[in-house]
């Protein structure tokens, strides 16, 4: 509706002059005839319905006019003086420094001591030196052991390195020596000899072993280019009665672009060779060497929350020995999926390796074994596996994992059989171990909890639980069927901490016969017993740089086997101190 003020205005005058004729006084007003035409007949117009949003065409009330503010400011007196500001106080924790280098020293029964030191030099902006010493000795003592039971334990390390923008390589070098003794003589041993028969054969015995590694490698690794890295390490390892044992190993990491898909590439090229001068037998030397050659290239693919790195393995191994050449594939896959974000990931895969088996790693392994070994690489064929992971919440975190492995010759210990012949080697009293091979199928499952109560309190446990089927051996020799261990860490205050940790060993089976026995029926393996063994530390930081420490080994004091006759040395404390330093 168009309302126009101008023609109210006009009638507006026109009726208020009107109004003002007909006031003006006229005594004699006359006479006037009226004619009435038709009479007036009132009617109603149709009615509308008026809308609910009108429009206005108006432009005068569409039009908004802008609104200024203006602020009339003028100066006033004023005898306030704000006073000057001060920042709150915030405490800044002090930073903890970090030093270079530190020494170990300890000592507690049985004659243990204990010492180690870590240097690490700067020598400019971008090279360092770095050396690491490490020393653990028993005078031993075990109760009911006939035969020398002391050990030593001694190694030096020393490194060498650069680290620069693009590039970043060291050298390593480092030499190790071992004693042990071969203290594990049968229970009934010598029990068909006159008391000084028996006697004078066990003090003929020298149970001695002294094993040295002496080790040169070095690593690369690159920022830009198709060479990423690459790691080379030479060992040789030899011992006391004139084994010897070389391995050359290299591994170069490649990495490039196919189909804009990162392939990254190892390949390995492993040598080994090594020798015994007799078997177990006294007859024959054993010598050994293998050739493998390895690539496995792999890629990643990520959909959502899937992720998964797809790769295979190809593998040529060859026996130098005995002209035997294999040529091996395995899978190496592996997935995962956010089941909900990381509280909950799913995860599988399929994994397959050519492992190769040495005398140094079944050395570190056991160091009771005979110098008359077999060696040979196990073809792990394949291991399936599926599980979850994540967090309970922000401070626990869990790992469960069900996994079915095959293997081909499998290495397991077990303990030699024997005579007891005063022209034996000292090694072969049934006090040494042998490494047997077979094909091995294992299940397991596998558990970890992990939480961090506090910032003073952290806790774990996991477990493995598994069952073995073999192909040519009796039993699953010295595997264990149970795995449990658990730890805990907490400060007491800010300068006492303490911690425990416990782990249990499941029953293992062994057997070992003495061969101037005639048996009718051979006996049936030895079940060895299973076992906790309860560790406990406590520390008391008296300053930065100065930390004395208490250990508690074996708390329950059990003298328990974890090799068929080897008792290990019950209830063990070591008292000793900690100091770092810088130069």
């Amino acid at each position: 509706m168009k309302i126009n003020f101008k023609n109210i205005i006009v009638f507006t005058l026109l009726l208020i002059a009107q109004f003002s004729f007909a006031q003006k006084k006229d005594e004699n007003i006359g006479t006037e005839v009226v004619n009435v035409v038709k009479p007036y007949t009132p009617t109603i117009s149709d009615a509308f319905k008026v809308s609910e949003t009108p429009v206005l065409d108006d432009a005068e009330n569409t039009k908004k006019e802008p609104v200024k503010y203006n602020i009339f400011s003028f100066p006033v007196a004023s005898t306030f003086t704000p006073s000057k500001g001060k920042a709150e106080g915030v405490e800044k924790e002090k930073q903890a420094h970090l030093f270079n280098n530190y020494a170990t020293f300890g000592g507690g029964n049985y004659g243990t001591f204990n010492a180690e030191l870590f240097v690490n030099q700067e020598l400019g902006a971008n090279d360092y030196v770095g050396g690491m010493f490490r020393h653990l000795s028993s005078q031993g003592g075990i109760n009911d052991v006939e035969l020398k039971d002391s050990f030593y334990d001694t190694s030096i390390d020393l490194t060498y390195g650069v680290r620069q923008n693009d590039l970043s390589w060291n050298v390593d070098l480092g030499f190790q020596n071992q004693i042990y003794n071969w203290y594990g003589l049968p229970m009934d041993f010598g029990g068909s000899l006159t008391p000084i028969d028996r006697e004078n054969l066990i003090d003929g015995i020298n149970p001695q072993q002294s094993y040295n590694n002496i080790y040169l490698g070095g690593k690369i690794s690159l920022n830009e280019g198709v060479l990423k890295e690459a790691s080379v390490k030479f060992n040789h390892f030899s011992d006391a009665f004139g084994s010897s044992e070389n391995r050359f190993f290299v591994k170069p990491s490649l990495e490039f672009n196919i189909s804009d898909k990162a392939v990254k590439t190892n390949v390995i090229v492993d040598y080994l060779g090594g020798s015994f001068e007799k078997n177990y037998s006294n007859t024959n030397p054993i010598k050994y060497g293998f050739a493998n050659f390895g690539i496995v290239p792999s890629f990643v693919m990520n959909e959502d929350d899937w992720t998964v790195n797809i790769g295979l393995g190809l593998f040529y191994s060859s026996d130098l020995e005995n002209d035997n050449n294999k040529f091996l594939v395995y899978p190496q896959i592996n997935a995962s999926y956010k089941v909900v974000g990381d509280l909950m990931i799913f995860y599988a895969g399929a994994e397959g390796n050519l492992e190769q088996n040495t005398y140094s790693d079944f050395v570190n392994a056991n160091p009771y074994l005979s110098p008359t070994l077999n060696i040979a690489p196990t073809d792990k064929q394949y291991d399936v596996f599926a599980g979850l992971k994540g967090k309970l919440t922000n401070t626990v975190s869990y790992n469960i994992r069900g996994s079915y492995v095959n293997e081909r010759d499998k290495a397991l210990f077990k303990s030699n059989d024997y005579n007891e012949d005063i022209t034996n080697e000292d090694y072969a009293f049934g006090n040494s171990l042998q490494v047997v091979y077979d094909d091995t199928k294992t299940v397991s499952f596998y558990g970890e909890l992990k939480a961090d109560i506090s910032e003073d309190v952290t806790f774990g446990i996991d477990g493995t639980f598994s069952s073995y089927t073999n192909e040519f051996q009796a039993e699953a020799w010295n595997l264990p069927a149970i795995k449990l261990n658990a730890k805990v860490d907490f400060n007491i205050t800010e300068k006492w901490y303490a911690g425990a940790k416990v782990f249990f060993v499941g029953e293992r089976k062994d057997q070992k016969l003495n061969t101037d026995i005639v048996y009718v029926t051979a006996p049936s393996p030895i079940t060895l017993d299973s076992y906790f063994d309860v560790n406990a530390h406590l520390g008391f930081k008296y300053s930065e740089r100065l930390t004395a420490f208490l250990r508690a080994n074996n708390i329950t004091n059990k003298s328990y086997q974890k090799w068929l006759d080897y008792p290990v040395q019950g209830f063990q404390v070591v008292l000793g101190a900690n100091y770092k330093f810088d130069f």
